[in-house]
């Protein structure tokens, strides 16, 4: 038997799930904590198999009747493996004294609801998911006694715009794909409705927060439901309000005084420079988006789990003297540099080939579109190097404690900097899979764009 013909996929879903129903009865943290890395290593060893059988054209032999609506396509395939991976290391990174606060029950719960919202391709399934979703940081917050009124009332928005856009859309009224579109700003963060963003990062806990966060969850919501049935005035109106995020986070970003706020703003700037690329007529823009997305998963995904691994030893982190922590943990300083600067298409990593594609298209199309992108670049790399200074540089730390890296943590960094390297040095990796879902892109809007009459 062919071992590509098992479906990983589904496996990869309903693994973390049945670690979670199993993890609920374990008391020791001792226990659990092992148990739960296990399940997380399983679902992304199911995530990897099944994107290389999609890769060499395998399909599963057994198809699962009520599971008609999640399998992998050009689009998804790179994407469920990261996701798996990002919670296997924020797992893996957790450090001791935190891991009793942890509820391993709600992290794997996250993961599968986040791999089944990645593989699902049907409307209404997607939405279903994607209001499940918001369940697990809205149980951690009431666990912790914090306040969750201004995330539960932007995502009740997200989900109510969701449904009845899509509702509107099945009966071909005219307000659907406004619906849909005020929806996808929403989630993304978008102004004005950016402020969920910050508010989860300083009342969740760093992890859930960033797992939460990073796979930009809004992007996928535009590719899969919006940009099928929006008209190009949707579309500009995607372009414009992303461009004006993309500027005042970035500034915001800049005199941030607080990791978590920092760490917040600076995501929604990157994002935003995605929905930007996404929305352009442009087949390099399109493509350079889609690239850029799965860049900073990887690149910001890594930016976040060393700032909550320095927070794990020195609390709340702030910015508003020189911290000389680059003798006690240079591993980390190294990984925040690159991480950082990979964000905003660092040479050599998976960000710089993915921003020149991106910015190459967006210049045929406009030039001062392509102005704006470049100045936020340059602001956002600023604001990564002034919260390296402040963080590694300055007058040594002496303490009686060791604040180095563990093993775990080192294991955790070189991995996602293998793999921010190792595909920015070998593009053909990732770039390929994203040339059939913007070529896709490409023949929908002249399809639409044919079938719209001319104007008299």
């Amino acid at each position: 038997m062919n071992v590509f013909l098992v479906p990983w996929l589904e496996l990869a879903i309903l693994i973390p799930l049945f670690g979670a129903v199993a993890v609920r009865f374990v008391r020791e943290v001792d226990t659990a904590y092992p148990l739960t890395l296990g399940c997380a290593v399983a679902s992304l060893s199911a995530a990897l198999a099944a994107w290389v059988g999609h890769s060499i054209g395998m399909t599963p032999a057994w198809q699962p009747q009520a599971w008609p609506s999640f399998r992998m396509d050009s689009l998804n395939a790179p994407l469920i493996p990261l996701i798996a991976l990002l919670h296997v290391l924020t797992i893996l990174t957790t450090a001791r004294v935190k891991q009793n606060r942890m509820s391993f029950t709600t992290h794997l719960f996250g993961e599968s609801i986040r791999l089944a919202t990645f593989s699902c391709l049907e409307p209404w399934p997607l939405i279903v998911l994607l209001a499940l979703g918001i369940l697990p940081p809205l149980l951690e917050m009431r666990r912790r006694n914090k306040s969750m009124r201004v995330f539960a009332i932007h995502m009740a928005l997200f989900v109510v715009l969701l449904a009845t856009g899509w509702f509107a859309v099945e009966r071909d009224w005219t307000i659907g794909p406004a619906l849909l579109l005020a929806a996808v700003l929403v989630r993304s963060g978008t102004v004005p409705t950016h402020l969920w963003v910050a508010d989860l990062f300083e009342h969740a806990t760093f992890g859930t927060a960033l797992l939460f966060a990073t796979p930009i969850v809004g992007m996928y919501v535009a590719v899969r439901l919006v940009i099928p049935v929006a008209p190009d005035w949707a579309l500009s109106g995607i372009v414009i309000v992303s461009l004006v995020t993309a500027v005042l986070t970035a500034g915001v970003a800049l005199v941030q005084t607080e990791a978590r706020r920092f760490f917040a703003y600076f995501l929604l700037s990157q994002t935003s420079i995605v929905l930007i690329g996404l929305e352009i007529h442009s087949g390099n823009s399109t493509a350079g988006s889609l690239a850029l997305w799965l860049s900073l998963i990887v690149s910001l995904g890594g930016l976040g789990l060393i700032l909550r691994s320095l927070e794990a030893r020195f609390g709340l982190l702030t910015f508003r003297n020189h911290r000389g922590l680059y003798a006690g943990s240079p591993i980390f300083a190294v990984g925040f540099a690159l991480f950082g600067l990979g964000s905003v298409g660092f040479p050599g990593t998976m960000g710089f080939i993915a921003s020149e594609v991106l910015l190459d298209g967006a210049i045929e199309n406009n030039v001062w579109i392509g102005l704006v992108m470049v100045s936020v670049a340059a602001l956002n790399g600023i604001a990564v190097m002034r919260v390296y200074f402040l963080l590694f540089t300055g007058a040594v730390r002496t303490s009686s404690l060791d604040f180095s890296a563990t093993v775990r943590e080192r294991v955790a960094i070189l991995i996602l900097l293998g793999v921010l390297f190792g595909c920015g040095l070998v593009p053909e990796l990732f770039i390929g899979n994203v040339r059939q879902p913007a070529g896709a892109k490409q023949q929908h809007e002249q399809v639409h764009r044919s079938s719209v009459p001319p104007s008299q």
